[in-house]
């Protein structure tokens, strides 16, 4: 890592299973866009200011477990958008989750199979919405490994070049006005990377809603309406926009009884029974999705 760098700290609730959500994270980091190592979380970072001048560097984020404390450490680069980034570091590793209440409902579910849902266990959510919305896309009925290899593509082909003295992190994912800004068919774009054309078209439209700011991607608090929106896109099903409410709004209680992983690790229970089985979980049910991803 770079010399340089300011380091700032964000508290959180104990328990924390820090170990557990860098290993969500690392299964599914972009190349050249994130990386994690044994302790910590490192991404590239790009915002663009007041004047429309782009901001562009990198953080890191580990843990202090003896002081409840994520240290966040960023490039010089980034000074400006401090606020922005610790804001954004809050909710990718849900720091505002009270784990004790989330226990008292889900420790039911160590009923089913013993050590199933974990105390401290976090939903991570998202510190690029627009990445994370192109990286559900991406994932549609296809393996994480997948979905990493074209979503690495993706970044390459439309995402900025930086030198961040890391040789991990090497690009910045584009902004949803550069995908808007194509010409052409978008599928004659995205087709060359491996993407299928639904799937392009669908990331076009969604780039679009950012621009014009149709969906509130950043606050729970309008998900139904913004699940209805998503899916009036042609190319977003059910899994999609219900994933991207959980992971880019943090929304705490959704349940993706279609997902595959889901139906394993709740097997022998039939596909009709899961949605039943979920009830209890609620109003908690992502949390409940994440454990049973990690219990896999």
């Amino acid at each position: 890592m770079e010399a340089n760098g300011e380091r700032l700290y964000l508290t959180y609730q104990p328990p924390y299973c820090f170990d557990e959500i860098l290993r969500f994270l690392a299964h599914r980091v972009i190349p050249g866009v994130e990386h994690v190592n044994d302790n910590e979380y490192l991404r590239t970072v790009r915002f663009q200011n007041s004047d429309g001048e782009d901001l562009r560097g990198w953080i890191g984020v580990s843990n202090l477990p003896q002081e409840n404390t994520l240290v966040v450490t960023l490039s010089n680069s980034l000074s400006e958008a401090t606020s922005q980034v610790l804001a954004r570091v809050s909710h990718l590793f849900d720091l505002e989750c009270d784990p004790l209440a989330v226990y008292a409902v889900l420790d039911s579910m160590n009923s089913i199979r013993p050590d199933l849902f974990t105390m401290g266990t976090r939903l991570p959510c998202s510190f690029n919405p627009f990445e994370m919305v192109v990286r559900a896309i991406l994932g549609q009925q296809i393996t994480v490994k997948a979905a990493r290899t074209l979503a690495g593509r993706f970044v390459k082909t439309f995402g900025k070049p930086l030198e961040s003295g890391i040789s991990s992190l090497t690009y910045t994912f584009p902004l949803p006005e550069e995908i808007v800004a194509l010409e052409g068919p978008i599928e004659n774009h995205l087709g060359p990377l491996g993407i299928m054309a639904r799937r392009a078209k669908a990331i076009g439209q969604l780039a679009k809603v950012f621009v014009q700011g149709e969906i509130d991607f950043y606050h729970c608090e309008e998900s139904q309406d913004a699940i209805i929106k998503l899916l009036t896109i042609p190319g977003i099903g059910h899994w999609t926009a219900n994933y991207i409410a959980m992971r880019t709004m943090g929304c705490k209680d959704i349940f993706l009884e279609t997902d595959v992983g889901i139906r394993k690790a709740l097997a022998p229970y039939q596909s009709k029974e899961l949605l039943q089985v979920a009830e209890q979980w609620r109003p908690w049910r992502s949390y409940a999705t994440v454990a049973l991803w990690n219990s896999l």
